[in-house]
């Protein structure tokens, strides 16, 4: 209750408060919908105020559109208020409530009755709708549109070009969406559709969005020098098409229709000032031009283009003009010439100019003509296109060159002419060969499809002159001099192709006095090759070498030549590949061959057609179960021989793989056994042998050379002693007692010594001889004369012969060791018969056989004392009780007779033998002649 009079006192006191300011109330408000622009003219009356509060709501949802004062002056004429405003959202898409009340300051009167404006979602209205359909927005810009659903449905979705768009409601049945930023549309427009629950389609609206007009370039000229033609260019295409929303113009307030695209308007008179104006739903825009008519002549097009003189190498041109005034206009035209090789255009000038003539063509020559001129202002349009021909002439002289296949055969080469070389169609071509010390003129008539002949080389120095020929005439000679063959190599390197071709330089040479030429061709091939060469300026030393007809996997030989009024001289090459791959053969003939732990492997090179670039090595590997095992990478293309060491025997399987910087062949396997080595032992230990047999060689020779030395070193000659006395008296037998009953004599029968030892047998009985007295050992040292002795041993140097002469210088070679001196006194003996007719002169040997006949007697002379025969002892002693008395001598000789030079025993010799006499004899004569160097 309180509540209720608290209100009403509110408004109680309200209501006082505005008749208190005294501000009428609006009255008479209206409201009228302009719906293409979407806005909404509000009017109203009964008030002086000039400021309003004014608010726009949503009918059905009474939400807020706007609330907003306004200052709005009375109309003078009408007396009443009006005011604009632009609703955001299409007028048709929802009922509008508008209000408005006057302010002044913070005085404000009551606000006016509530108009309405009823929208498209009204009930009676109970179709889908979609507002607004074929709305124009320029590009950029925001764009609302609304659906209705009808009565019943429900809404669904929003969709721009197959988007999805946020809505907002804005009664039961209307929803709106908005579009910021809008894109330039199709030139159909983009299509909006709404949707229901179920997803139809029950509504959609077509929008367009585009440009407003900007024209550019308004230019008036005239071609008569009477009309006026102004042109224009469009400029940024609107994208608005259909009578309802395209570009419309006017120039001068007069309607100027564009047809064919054609931005130009013509009208009869020169009028000096031009407006053009152009509108689209979106714009209008504005062009002016103004000009005198003497400064905007443009020429038309000239017509009748003839050429009534034709040359090989000039041509007339003329033509004529529509109007006659042009005769009095200074003309400038440009003529464009166009060939199959190129197009030019030349320039003339001339009052009223209506002919030229056009010089440097080319002969036998299609050519297509056409002509446009000026007046200080522009080019004019370009004529119609005449064709015409020029005819023939004689051809140029052809480019040849020798490509030297040996020393006595060279190719005469010449490049076919082109159309624009021949002036007409070659019909052959004629090569003559002059030999300057012959001096012999040798002419070929060869038809046109050929361009090359074989020539013998046998006057180096001779000239070669190739001539063309047409229906014209003859070229001039090309002249080439035919040079040396160069018996010397020239260092050849390597060149990589890059994307240009063949990169090559070179230093400059004096005798390049015409320049240089850079020759190709296959290096594989030998006879008949596709040789090709190029020409360089005697100032450039640089090219690149590039033609279709190089090939992958190829390997091309390139020169340079100088050239001059003398023969070519080459003087520097090249190898190189356009594209280099992996050998396309493998490694040919490899074989593997043992040698002891090691295996030799040779192969040969690839042949150059199938190496395909430039071998860098040969890779060998070891096959193992299918994987191969890298042994060795040979570096140096040209060995072709590799050695595997330190291998045990057994089987062994290997790949060699030759490689270029693009990859490796397909690889050549062999395989081998590798066998025990014993037959290099059985070698080593042969090699051994002949090495030691070339050694004890060398040192027999060596000792036989030397066998003086080795005498003297080894064997040195004992000097004769001298002793005192006279010892020149015959030195009579000595009778030594001796035990055994007989004494064996052992003698040497090839020893060349005078001295014996004979056996005493016992005295006869009549001989006045104690029997019981010890048996005499008698040693005679006869000395045998010079004769029988020298019959013996002529070359012997005996020890009997110092002691022929003095009885104090007799001795003896053999000692006698372990001899046992009989404690009898010694006997002299008689003296005995000689004994030199037995075992001959001089010293007689120790021990004799019993061979001799005759019996030792004793002479009656004393036999002298042991001690005084100057250390001669006995070399045996024997005792008469022996046991083995009566048996072999050497079983009872206590000692054994050694040398006195070399203190070694001398054994007795089995004689018994005579295998062993014959192996005593060779084996003393062959050292004795050895070392005394007699045979």
């Amino acid at each position: 209750m309180q509540t209720w009079l608290f209100c009403v006192l509110l408004l109680s006191l309200r209501a006082s408060d505005s008749q208190a300011t005294g501000l009428a109330r609006p009255q008479h408000l209206s409201l009228n919908a302009n719906k293409v622009p979407q806005q909404l003219l509000v009017t109203w009356e009964g008030s002086q105020a000039t400021s309003f509060d004014v608010e726009i709501l949503y009918t059905e949802l009474m939400e807020m559109v706007m609330n907003a004062t306004v200052f709005v002056q009375v109309d003078e004429n009408s007396g009443k208020h009006q005011w604009n405003w632009t609703s955001p959202v299409p007028l048709e898409c929802t009922s509008l409530s508008v209000k408005v009340r006057s302010r002044d300051g913070n005085d404000v009167s009551e606000w006016s009755a509530q108009q309405i404006l009823p929208g498209m979602d009204m009930p009676k209205y109970t179709h889908a709708q979609m507002y607004t359909d074929g709305r124009i927005v320029p590009v950029g810009s925001n764009l609302t549109l609304c659906c209705i659903v009808g009565e019943g449905e429900q809404f669904g979705q929003l969709w721009d070009n197959y988007t999805v768009m946020p809505s907002t409601m804005l009664s039961r049945r209307s929803y709106a969406t908005t579009r910021t930023n809008k894109h330039l549309s199709i030139s159909a427009g983009d299509n909006v559709v709404c949707t229901n629950k179920k997803n139809e389609i029950i509504s959609g609206a077509v929008v367009f969005v585009g440009y407003p007009p900007q024209p550019s370039d308004l230019v008036c000229e005239t071609h008569d020098l009477v009309s006026v033609n102004c042109t224009w260019k469009q400029g940024r295409a609107t994208n608005l098409y259909g009578k309802t929303r395209q570009t419309y113009y006017t120039l001068n307030g007069r309607d100027c229709p564009i047809q064919n695209n054609q931005m130009q308007c013509v009208w009869s008179s020169w009028e000096g000032n031009w407006t053009l104006v152009a509108q689209n739903p979106l714009g209008l825009f504005l062009l002016t031009d103004e000009a005198k008519m003497d400064d905007r002549v443009r020429p038309v097009a000239p017509k009748d283009l003839t050429t009534p003189v034709v040359h090989g190498w000039n041509v007339s041109l003329g033509w004529h003009w529509d109007y006659k005034r042009y005769e009095s206009l200074n003309l400038s035209c440009q003529v464009e010439l166009t060939s199959r090789w190129e197009t030019r255009n030349r320039t003339y000038t001339g009052l009223g100019l209506k002919s030229v003539v056009l010089t440097d063509l080319e002969p036998d020559e299609e050519y297509i003509v056409r002509v446009r001129c000026a007046n200080f202002w522009k080019w004019g349009e370009w004529s119609m296109l005449l064709e015409f021909k020029t005819k023939m002439d004689r051809p140029e002289a052809p480019d040849i060159w020798l490509w030297m296949n040996s020393a006595n055969l060279c190719y005469v080469l010449w490049k076919p002419l082109t159309k624009r070389e021949s002036h007409g169609q070659i019909s052959g071509y004629d090569v003559t060969v002059w030999g300057s010390k012959e001096n012999v003129l040798q002419t070929f008539n060869l038809p046109q499809s050929v361009n090359s002949l074989p020539i013998n080389v046998t006057d180096p120095g001779s000239k070669v002159m190739v001539t063309a020929l047409n229906p014209a005439g003859a070229s001039f000679p090309a002249t080439i001099v035919v040079p040396r063959h160069q018996q010397e190599e020239t260092m050849v390197s390597t060149v990589a192709f890059n994307e240009s071709g063949f990169p090559l330089s070179w230093e400059a040479h004096a005798n390049a006095s015409c320049g240089y030429v850079v020759e190709w061709y296959n290096t594989d091939c030998t006879q008949e090759c596709n040789v090709d060469w190029t020409r360089v300026a005697p100032d450039n030393t640089y090219t690149v070498v590039k033609s279709s007809n190089f090939l992958a996997g190829v390997r091309y030989t390139l020169s340079v030549y100088t050239c001059s009024s003398e023969s070519p001289l080459l003087f520097k090459r090249w190898h190189g590949y356009m594209q280099e791959m992996a050998p396309s053969m493998s490694v040919p003939k490899l074989l593997l061959d043992q040698k002891g732990s090691k295996i030799q492997m040779t192969w040969d090179q690839i042949p150059l057609k199938h190496q395909r670039g430039f071998i860098l090595g040969y890779h060998i590997y070891q096959t193992h179960n299918s994987s191969l095992t890298l042994l060795a990478n040979i570096t140096d293309p040209q060995i072709t021989n590799h050695t595997v060491r330190h291998l045990d025997p057994g089987s062994y399987k290997f790949t060699i793989k030759a490689y270029t910087s693009a990859g490796e062949d397909q690889g050549t396997t062999a395989s081998i056994s590798l066998k025990p080595y014993t037959d290099w032992l059985i070698l080593l230990i042969l090699v051994s042998l002949g090495v030691m047999t070339c050694m004890i060689t060398s040192v027999t020779i060596l000792c036989y050379r030397k066998r003086k030395w080795v005498k003297e070193a080894f064997y040195p000659e004992i000097p004769e002693p001298k002793l005192p006395g006279d010892w020149s008296r015959k030195s009579g037998p000595l009778d030594v007692k001796a035990s055994p009953p007989s004494v064996l004599l052992v003698e040497n029968p090839q020893w060349e010594f005078s001295k014996a030892l004979v056996t005493v047998p016992e005295e006869d009985e009549d001989e006045d001889v104690d029997s019981d007295a010890p048996l005499e050992l008698r040693y005679y040292n006869h000395v045998v004369d010079g004769s029988s002795s020298s019959e013996r041993r002529p070359n012997a140097l005996d020890s009997s012969t110092s002691s022929f002469g003095s009885m104090d210088s007799e001795r003896t070679d053999v000692t006698y060791t372990g001899i046992q001196t009989s404690p009898m006194p010694i006997q002299p003996q008689h003296d005995a018969p000689s004994l030199g007719q037995c075992v001959g002169g001089g010293y007689r040997p120790q021990m004799q056989s019993a061979s001799c006949p005759e019996e030792v007697q004793t002479g009656p002379e004393e036999t002298p004392i042991v001690g005084s025969f100057g250390g001669y002892q006995p070399q045996c002693s024997w005792k008469k009780d022996s046991p083995d008395a009566d048996g072999d001598l050497d079983q009872g000789c206590m000692g054994s007779p050694t040398s006195v030079n070399s203190s070694q025993f001398l054994l007795p010799i089995d004689t018994s033998s005579e295998e062993g006499k014959e192996h005593l004899s060779s084996a003393t004569t062959w050292f004795q002649s050895l070392l005394t160097g007699k045979p």
